[in-house]
């Protein structure tokens, strides 16, 4: 897929969450290509583990781990001091419960795995920018 306008989010962080190394690697591809600084965890307690250094200001989130899923992380994040961070489900699991469980976490968005690149910047950009003018 070709974009032409590309949006540029240098200075932003993104925290991608997921345990299968091929994602995480697709992920950091795509979110270097709208400049955007990425830190990682293969599960929601290396997550919490990340969030004691680095403020994210979007965090992408697989639902499926082991150690700790993406509920969890998902529930102790919005019951946190950055209960404010937007999180974006990033998952392969697409049942209508997942998906209200999640929301009703406070999620703010869900993509749906395979991850299709330009939904997904687009997606991150509307999240970004909401941010931007709050």
């Amino acid at each position: 897929m070709i974009m032409s306008n590309i949006p540029d989010f240098s200075g932003r962080t993104v925290l991608a969450v997921d345990d299968v190394p091929v994602n995480v690697i697709l992920l950091k591809t795509i979110l270097t290509r709208i400049k955007v600084s990425t830190v990682t965890a293969s599960n929601g307690k290396e997550a919490l583990e990340a969030l004691e250094t680095v403020r994210p200001d979007l965090i992408l989130l697989d639902l499926r781990m082991p150690v700790m899923d993406g509920f969890e992380f998902l529930s102790r994040i919005k019951n946190s001091d950055m209960a404010d961070i937007p999180v974006v489900i990033v998952s392969a699991f697409t049942a209508q419960a997942d998906i209200d469980r999640a929301m009703g976490l406070g999620a703010a968005d869900f993509i749906q795995k395979p991850v299709i690149m330009g939904q997904l910047i687009e997606c991150i950009g509307r999240h970004l920018n909401a941010q931007g003018q709050e």
